[in-house]
């Protein structure tokens, strides 16, 4: 199965839309900077802005890459490699992955276990579930940014607005879903203090989020706003290494 997922005819779909995308985003590119030599803005200082992005996106993008390996082994390079480089998320298509493959019936997520027809479902549900906000955004998002306007006018006597209320509760809630279930696998048996599961996933978590605070720490407090770039793909290189090490 796993020589399927890896065949031609997958790499030319799947790198075809890749490569669309590419193309796209250097369209906008050239047009930003044609746009901003118009406006009277200094080509050096534009140069300079495109070295700087250039920089600070390779890092980052060393999690997107360590996302496709870890999920090339089980779904094929062709279709992790769209999914992370067009509108996935690391942490949705692995989560996505591996609940749509418990459903098909399989025990792991890996290419021994995998069929045509649970392949297609867990490509189907990768899909279909994160292309709402795309939707969403097409219908309703000049309204949104109307009212977030309007709300960043209100906020001169310093309270926060709903928006980023529930966008911070969303996040906590999140992170206390994963910690929880990581506990909750670790923790079973008669009593509270009776340990059978496995602590690794327990301490990545804790090494991450170490990790990512150090980051914060050194952008807030030390100003080194440009280690914010790479607080993401360097906390998950520390939680790797630790899953390794344990």
């Amino acid at each position: 199965m796993i020589a399927q997922l890896n065949s031609m005819p997958l790499y030319l779909i799947c790198g075809g839309i890749v490569a669309f995308v590419a193309a796209v985003c250097i369209i906008f590119m050239v047009r930003a900077y044609r746009a901003g030599i118009a406006i009277g803005m200094d080509p050096a200082k534009l140069k300079r802005t495109l070295t700087a992005s250039v920089t600070f996106s390779v890092l980052p993008s060393v999690g997107i890459l360590l996302g496709v390996i870890a999920l090339s082994g089980s779904l094929g390079t062709p279709w992790p490699w769209l999914r992370l480089s067009v509108i996935g998320a690391l942490h949705y298509e692995t989560q996505v992955a591996q609940a749509a493959a418990e459903q098909v019936g399989l025990h792991t997520l890996s290419a021994a276990e995998m069929t045509p027809q649970a392949f297609a479902t867990i490509a189907l549900l990768m899909s279909v579930c994160i292309m709402w906000g795309m939707v969403l955004s097409f219908f309703f998002n000049k309204g949104y940014l109307r009212k977030l306007s309007g709300q960043q006018k209100e906020k001169s006597d310093g309270k926060r607005g709903f928006g980023d209320l529930a966008m911070t509760a969303m996040f906590i809630g999140l992170v206390s879903t994963y910690i929880g279930s990581y506990i909750g696998g670790f923790v079973s048996g008669k009593g509270l203090f009776t340990f059978r599961g496995d602590l690794t996933p327990v301490i990545v978590a804790a090494v991450s989020g170490l990790c990512m605070a150090g980051f914060l720490y050194l952008a807030e407090k030390k100003n080194m706003v440009w280690l914010e770039s790479f607080s993401i793909a360097g906390s998950m290189l520390a939680g790797m290494l630790a899953a390794i090490l344990l």
